[in-house]
């Protein structure tokens, strides 16, 4: 990515660290019109006080990866910026090297991730029985193509796992494509909640906690439970003490299907663990 813009004579800005108001006095001083976000900064941006509409006037381009975003925090970060404004998400991992699929610029179909990149092979399959599924239905998505990499250093094991004979990686990652090619991203398959046999994507829930005007961010993870075998638990950062966790049970039980309700409880921290690329530390919160 920073070669490509060097390239072709692209203003580059980056930072040393990052810290609030120092990103905003860059946006402000050098007036971006093209931002590479992590999601955690889309819902910065979406979000902080300190944001104003001098940051983002010039703005034209958001490219955002690393996590899934919903449509319904894009919403809210669009809001905030001029009404020609694209954002598009791209999907792909390191053994890929690391693009998969790629958002088509004017698109409005935020929870896309996309069309495959040239040259590039996509499907959907059953998790368990690796047999393919036809558009729309959910499973673990499959990729070929000249950007697979040959292998784990020294580790074969692991690269048969990953890769199988007929070339095809394969990412641990749940989502679906529609009639049209587009791919959509729900989620690790390994963070999956199994409540009563069903499936329950965390990055579902989050984007409906993060939508209640009270909550500033949101993780959840799946807790054992004697009956269901495991039932959502939310972490929630707020934005007002005020709130209670009956407050945040009912707006999700008002949204969700009764098995996808925070019947794990709601605990209310300062912060969300996450990694520098933004990806909740979900092991952080089961240790809790």
């Amino acid at each position: 990515m920073l070669l490509a813009k060097l390239a072709q004579g692209v203003k580059f800005v980056t930072l040393p660290r990052f810290e609030p108001n120092s990103f905003f006095k860059l946006l402000d001083e050098h007036q971006a019109t093209v931002l590479y976000l992590a999601p955690p900064l889309v819902l910065l941006l979406a979000s902080h006080p300190g944001v104003r509409p001098k940051h983002l006037q010039s703005l034209r381009h958001v490219m955002s990866g690393a996590a899934p975003l919903g449509s319904l925090d894009v919403e809210r970060f669009l809001r905030r910026t001029p009404p020609t404004t694209d954002i598009l998400q791209g999907y792909g991992m390191t053994e890929a090297s690391p693009l998969i699929t790629h958002g088509i610029i004017g698109s409005t179909d935020y929870d896309s991730a996309g069309v495959p990149v040239p040259n590039t092979e996509m499907k959907v399959v059953d998790a368990e029985t690796r047999t393919d599924l036809p558009q729309g239905e959910m499973g673990e998505i499959c990729l070929r193509g000249p950007q697979v990499m040959k292998g784990y250093l020294n580790r074969p094991e692991a690269t048969a796992e990953m890769i199988d004979s007929e070339g095809w990686l394969h990412t641990g990652d749940l989502g679906y494509y529609d009639k049209e090619g587009h791919f959509y991203v729900v989620d690790r398959l390994k963070e999956l909640i199994k409540v009563k046999g069903f499936q329950v994507a965390p990055a579902e829930l989050e984007e409906i906690l993060r939508s209640h005007p009270d909550i500033d961010d949101a993780a959840v993870i799946g807790v054992p439970d004697e009956r269901a075998g495991e039932v959502p638990r939310a972490f929630v950062v707020p934005k007002r003490s005020q709130i209670s966790e009956e407050d945040v049970k009912k707006y999700v039980a008002e949204k969700m299907s009764e098995y996808k309700q925070l019947k794990g409880g709601v605990e209310f921290l300062a912060s969300v663990p996450k990694s520098p690329s933004g990806k909740i530390l979900r092991r952080m919160l089961k240790g809790q």
